[in-house]
């Protein structure tokens, strides 16, 4: 097994720094979720006990990058959750919410697949580069560093593209998450 494959693991010392046990030195929060964003499982264990605080730390981050402006999850689904803690629904909500993630990362990654074989209109406008590797560093930091294009550009492509293919692409677009949303029902 590659090194990449298996978890990063991080100590955590008695003074509450956090070891890097791969590279022999001290790592922050921000270091762990540049790891993540590359797509590296970590796990985070305190060196005296044992216990795996990996869970801790995750939430930790996602906190610091809420109050820091970055939110990401809606006051209705953070109030949902905590509500969660304190009902029946406490069961089903972790099953809800991978399944949940698992159907957006197969969304994305058949969005992005069509995306990569279908002519691009957008890439000849100044800029658009930039803005599609912004938002390729978006879903990757989003999912973990999952969502990865097969590693092509996209063509230059003159507009010739007709609104055909526009219709097409909606009408795809709109049966897919149709999918979604029956998966999701069925749950």
């Amino acid at each position: 097994m590659a090194d990449t494959e298996k978890p990063l693991l991080i100590k955590r010392y008695a003074s509450r720094r956090l070891y890097n046990t791969e590279t022999s030195d001290y790592v922050t929060l921000d270091d762990i979720a540049k790891f993540i964003r590359a797509g590296r499982e970590v796990q985070i264990v305190d060196l005296k006990s044992g216990d795996d605080l990996t869970r801790q730390y995750l939430l930790q981050i996602i906190a610091e990058h809420e109050s820091k402006g970055e939110s990401v999850l809606p006051i209705t689904v953070l109030t949902d959750l905590v509500r969660s803690y304190t009902t029946n629904a406490q069961s089903v909500v972790p099953q809800f919410l991978a399944a949940s993630f698992e159907m957006l990362r197969e969304g994305q990654s058949k969005m992005l697949e069509n995306l990569g074989t279908m002519p691009n209109p957008m890439a000849s406008v100044p800029g658009f580069e930039a803005m599609q590797r912004q938002q390729e560093a978006f879903l990757k930091s989003m999912m973990g560093g999952w969502a990865q294009a097969k590693g092509t550009q996209p063509e230059a492509e003159s507009d010739a593209a007709g609104a055909g293919d526009k219709d097409a692409e909606l009408r795809q677009i709109k049966k897919q998450l149709a999918d979604l949303q029956s998966k999701l029902s069925k749950l």
